[in-house]
């Protein structure tokens, strides 16, 4: 059933023994944790739905999330939620998947994968909560029509 190369092999007691790559080869689905990269305030997110009818979400997808740790706004010695920071912790948001771990196979045959999974928080009218971008995004959000997310980005691979 299984195979030495793929998601495992079986051992002497019939038991299923994964191999140590298929750990980390998942894309984004329930309860997965993200790093939210926009200046909105949240630091991790956790998914609670993917929107369509989709099992897991790719880069350019549109998922829900729910503020698990959100940033302190700077050293001003409150303690709390500052009024920079433009969501709190347990703020359930949409966001749109800009990084995954999962390697993505392009157009032109090469493969791309990230060190992390990673989003940006939209409004209710689908445009981004923050102004600026922390990080690399993926050009796949061009095709799927995120032109905004791609010109606040400093660079998309």
């Amino acid at each position: 059933m299984f195979s030495a190369q793929g998601i495992g092999f079986r051992d002497r007691a019939d038991r299923v023994v994964l191999d140590e790559s298929c750990a980390a080869v998942t894309m984004i689905q329930l309860k997965s944790i993200l790093n939210c990269i926009d200046n909105s305030g949240a630091a991790l997110v956790e998914c609670a739905l993917v929107i369509g009818q989709k099992r897991a979400a790719r880069v350019g997808d549109r998922i829900v999330v729910v503020v698990k740790e959100h940033r302190s706004a700077g050293a001003s010695g409150m303690t709390g939620m500052s009024s920079a920071n433009k969501v709190r912790r347990g703020d359930i948001r949409h966001a749109v998947v800009v990084r995954t771990k999962y390697p993505m196979q392009r157009r032109d045959g090469s493969q791309v994968k990230f060190d992390d999974n990673a989003c940006v928080l939209l409004n209710k009218a689908g445009d981004p909560v923050g102004s600026r971008i922390n990080g690399v995004v993926g050009s796949e959000l061009k095709r799927k029509k995120w032109s905004k997310i791609l010109s606040m980005a400093p660079m998309n691979v």
